[in-house]
């Protein structure tokens, strides 16, 4: 009797048979997969073997301990209530299907939220359900599906460290293959006569042959596979004529060899798989360079308060923060690193880190994980574990606050490679007609050598070595940009609408003066405390300012963003904020920056600040007013107009009395009048106003600014250069279309060498990776050149 096997996973059908497709299934699971595949027209994934989704014998049992809790909280980024977080290391990930299979996880299992891959790392970040589902079936799941994750038990980390030489191989078997080719080619190329070569010349010939077999089936076969998967996705990659040139010499090699016709071209084939190799190779190591300078230099700008034993608070970066310190968090900053929650009344929203965004209510002696954002009050915790840049690095990346970035350079180059790609293609082939016709002998070389010399490598380099080295170069300089593509969204911008309070001006130079009936001391405490826990630039300049009184523990603190704070201590009701906002009927409207303070509804008096704008304001404004829409718009009142008025240029529209939702809408109607807008904020009050801008840039000062709305963190020391970093961005985008100019004229003078037959393959095979590293080294030269002037 014969037994029905699965076509997805290989287990036999027994008396539960699905079918759909002619094919057979033994469970619903089974059969989605191979739907969602088919759908999206993967099923290419069914040709890498025989029932790929079959879980190997060899890891029946493998991951029990994934049942043991202490692992799991070992592996898991984040554990808290019913969301779990991991980042799992997929050593099988290999191409665009890959991405699109492992991002749709929760179609396979509803119980996952969402799948991002990293694909330079390998990685899958999966967010589930852990009441629902948990991490060892996310393990078999992967593992069902043909991508068994590495998990090392040694250390508890997921294995990055494993690396892949995989390149370094390949290029070691071509290398080593081109060298003996071309000595079995000597007696051929100096055509020698002799007995004794005449009589070993078909051994040297059948030598050839079997050093380039490895060459095309291993060394060259992401060539193949990579032509073949775009194909198959109807898209005309830059692999496609490459591929093509490879088949085409070594099977009209191959036809020499075998029917004795001549010696074939085994020589350019094996110089064209290790030269493109070593392009591919060098390229490779210029790019982890870059990412590497990347990931060790742009760390984010953020202070933290640390408390000292002596009970003092002092603002450090976050990469001094160190194993059993305490940290003060002040209402609306982010906790930048794993701690046990001391005292405080903790209300957490993870949105940053899981999406959901009900906070979550924490006691003394829970843990609390990095990423949340405090949202009552101030809170102390005891710091866990030493900041991880790579883990800050993923929440500011993090899928849930991606806005669109299909923006316009990128997609011309994917426009220009594949038209390139059918215009080399047309060429081939045309010319190749034309020889067959005039000169047969010379129709392969010449189909051969376009294909090689007019590769559209270079222009898909251009973009992101250009944009990659800027980006390291930025970080230097202190501005910290989320990706290369806000490089692209800078140059485009034509407006810029700028925060007034803590980013035109600074707090730490703001006079203060009280207005008002005397507080006693116990207000003064209740007042003081109000402002510690505040992360307000006004709040934190009052909270300096009272320097000799004594701190309360409040817990029941309400802060409402853009009209004040509320707090309740024992039978003592604060409030301080806007006029309105503490009802103050007493004192007489003014156009000063104020915070009015009232205790149990009775009106005592106002601080207010003089505020001291930034260094060299002014003249960033004038070196803006030529080419960009200038906007100010402050939540504050109109005290400081008139002054504005004649300190900016002319044109710059002044809004005030602004609250959060206002901001977002001014962003929102120049958006609508086709404008590009840019946002520069403190990061708190603006955060709608930032994540709907074309490009949001929070200013950093000595607070916790880290947001999922802003594309780009700017140090405020280098707030007078925000200028400069955009005229910056405008010439990286000449650099790369003088990089395409570049390219234009190399491929024009390589094509006519090839389609004229003065060009050989090998020869074409040196020059085309030549060309890509001629563009690495012109992008690199003058974004270096570009980075000295800022």
């Amino acid at each position: 009797m014969n037994t029905t096997h699965c076509f997805h996973c290989g287990d036999s059908c027994k008396d539960n048979i699905i079918k759909i497709d002619d094919k057979n299934f033994c469970c619903n699971g089974c059969k989605t997969v191979y739907e969602i595949f088919s759908e999206n027209d993967l099923t290419c994934y069914y040709d890498l073997q025989d029932n790929p989704g079959a879980i190997p014998t060899e890891i029946q049992g493998k991951y029990n301990f994934l049942e043991n809790e202490d692992i799991i909280e070992k592996l898991v980024d984040f554990n808290d209530g019913n969301v779990q977080i991991v980042n799992l290391y997929i050593p099988h990930i290999h191409c665009s299907s890959c991405i699109w299979v492992l991002e749709n996880l929760h179609k396979l299992n509803k119980k996952i939220t969402t799948s991002q891959v990293d694909f330079p790392k390998k990685t899958v970040r999966v967010t589930y359900n852990s009441e629902t589902t948990s991490l060892k079936e996310i393990v078999l799941l992967l593992s069902s599906i043909g991508y068994e994750p590495y998990i090392s038990l040694d250390d508890y980390e997921t294995g990055k460290k494993k690396v892949d030489r995989s390149l370094i191989y390949k290029l070691g078997i071509a290398g080593f293959a081109f060298g003996n080719v071309m000595f079995l080619s000597f007696p051929e190329y100096f055509q020698v006569d002799g007995f004794r070569l005449e009589k070993y010349k078909n051994i040297f010939r059948w030598l050839m042959f079997f050093f380039s077999l490895p060459v095309v089936f291993y060394a060259g076969n992401d060539y193949f596979i990579s032509a073949y998967k775009g194909l198959r996705s109807k898209i005309l990659n830059i692999d496609v004529p490459i591929a093509l040139g490879i088949l085409v010499l070594f099977i009209r090699s191959s036809v020499e060899i075998i029917f004795d016709l001549g010696t074939g071209f085994f020589d350019s084939l094996t110089g064209l798989v290790f030269f493109l190799l070593l392009g591919k190779f060098f390229q490779q190591k210029t790019y982890n360079f870059l990412s590497f300078e990347r990931d060790y230099k742009s760390y984010f700008p953020i202070a933290v308060t640390r408390i000292k034993s002596n009970k003092k608070e002092e603002n450090i970066q976050i990469y001094d923060v160190e194993k059993g310190n305490r940290l003060l968090i002040r209402n609306q900053e982010i906790i930048p690193v794993d701690g046990i929650l001391i005292n405080g009344n903790a209300q957490i929203d993870y949105s940053f880190v899981t999406g959901e965004a009900n906070p979550v209510h924490k006691k003394s002696g829970d843990k609390i994980f990095a990423g949340g954002k405090q949202l009552s009050g101030i809170i102390e915790i005891e710091v866990l574990a030493s900041v991880s840049q790579s883990y800050l690095t993923q929440l500011w990346s993090n899928d849930v606050f991606q806005k669109d970035d299909s923006f316009g350079f990128k997609t011309l180059t994917d426009k220009i490679s594949k038209r390139f790609t059918i215009f080399v293609l047309s060429v081939a082939f045309l010319s190749t007609l034309f020889w067959f016709y005039y000169d047969a002998s010379k129709a392969l070389n010449v189909f051969t050598a376009v294909l090689i010399i007019a590769c559209p490598c270079a222009i898909a380099l251009a973009a992101p070595f250009t944009l990659g080295n800027l980006l390291r170069i930025f970080g230097k300089q202190k501005f910290y940009l989320k990706n290369a593509t806000v490089i692209e969204k800078l140059a485009s911008i034509d407006t810029l609408i700028f925060d007034k309070t803590g980013t035109l001006t600074t707090n730490k130079e703001d006079t203060i003066s009280y207005n008002g009936t005397v507080l006693n001391q116990q207000e003064k405490r209740i007042l003081k405390s109000a402002f510690r826990a505040s992360n307000h630039p006004l709040s934190r300049t009052l909270y300096s300012s009272l320097e000799q009184v004594d701190l309360l523990e409040i817990e029941d603190y309400k802060e409402i963003i853009g009209k004040g704070i509320e707090v309740n201590y024992n039978e003592n009701n604060l409030k301080l904020g806007s006029a309105s906002f503490v009802k103050n009927t007493n004192s007489q409207k003014t156009f000063d920056t104020s915070v009015y303070i009232s205790f149990n509804n009775d009106y005592k008096g106002k601080f207010t600040i003089k505020n001291k704008y930034r260094k060299g304001v002014k003249e960033l404004f004038n070196s803006f007013k030529k080419e960009y829409n200038l906007a100010v718009v402050s939540g504050d009142n109109e005290g400081e107009k008139s002054f504005l008025q004649d300190f900016l240029p002319k044109k710059t529209q002044l809004l005030f009395n602004q609250k959060p939702e206002n901001k977002l809408d001014v962003v929102a109607d120049y958006q609508q009048k086709d404008k590009k807008v840019a946002m520069i904020g403190d990061g708190l009050n603006d955060a709608g106003a930032l994540a709907k801008s074309d490009v949001g840039i929070a200013l950093s000062e000595n607070i916790n600014v880290f947001s999922p709305a802003c594309d780009a963190i700017l140090d405020a020391s280098q707030f007078d250069k925000l200028s400069s970093f955009f005229k910056a961005s405008k010439k990286a985008i000449i650099i790369i279309k003088y990089c395409f100019l570049l390219s234009l004229c190399y491929n024009v003078v390589g094509l006519y060498f090839a389609i004229t037959g003065q060009l050989m393959p090998v020869i074409a095979a040196i020059l085309m990776p030549l060309s890509s590293i001629s563009i690495v080294v012109f992008t690199t030269i003058s974004t270096n050149i570009l980075g000295k002037k800022l």
